[in-house]
């Protein structure tokens, strides 16, 4: 299993716009929808086994905060003809099967995945009310096969600064997963 670290976007960085395709509900979603909120933008998929030993606890997270007022998008942009489980149909599946309350979308184009600077599986993103970039680092110290356990700490902490109007934390260790798979001729 080969990890991927994040490309630690400068923060302060405006959050790149987007609307994309949900699967789950066919609805197109933008992220200006969200205007005068934090947002959290997630890259993720449906196979990386870093997305899978998150899943349940990044779930329950982002579920609650988005009912505090965050404004939670996670993406899938893997090419899917060479990972066809990370397909539209299975997506949506994945999004039931977990539980979400927050859209999962489809970026095809992987466009937005290129204008976030998106490398890894799974990549966050988290920008205060003015959608500036605050936070871009690791969902906690747990990886697939330590010890540590998986309880979202790093970014958690992040977002209660963002919450109480604080500055994120000064220390933000890269995310590390699978590299997105981009379509060949397609890479960044």
């Amino acid at each position: 299993m080969v990890q991927t670290p994040s490309n630690m976007l400068a923060l302060g960085t405006r959050a790149p716009d987007f609307t994309l395709p949900e699967p789950a509900t066919g609805n197109q979603v933008s992220l200006s929808d969200q205007r005068g909120k934090p947002v959290l933008v997630v890259f993720s998929c449906n196979h990386c086994p870093y997305v899978l030993h998150i899943i349940d606890a990044f779930v329950e997270l982002a579920n609650n905060e988005q009912r505090q007022g965050l404004g939670v998008f996670m993406i899938s942009a893997n090419d899917v003809t060479g990972y066809p489980q990370d397909g539209p149909q299975q997506m949506a599946e994945f999004a039931r099967k977990h539980g979400f309350e927050f859209p999962y979308l489809y970026d095809e184009s992987q466009q937005v995945a290129k204008a976030y600077r998106a490398a890894c599986t799974p990549d966050f993103f988290l920008f205060d009310e003015q959608h500036r970039l605050v936070y871009r680092g690791q969902f906690d110290s747990s990886r697939p096969g330590n010890s540590e356990p998986v309880n979202g700490a790093d970014l958690s902490a992040a977002i209660d600064a963002v919450f109480a109007g604080d500055d994120a934390p000064a220390e933000q260790i890269p995310s590390v997963g699978c590299n997105i798979k981009w379509r060949a001729g397609n890479e960044p």
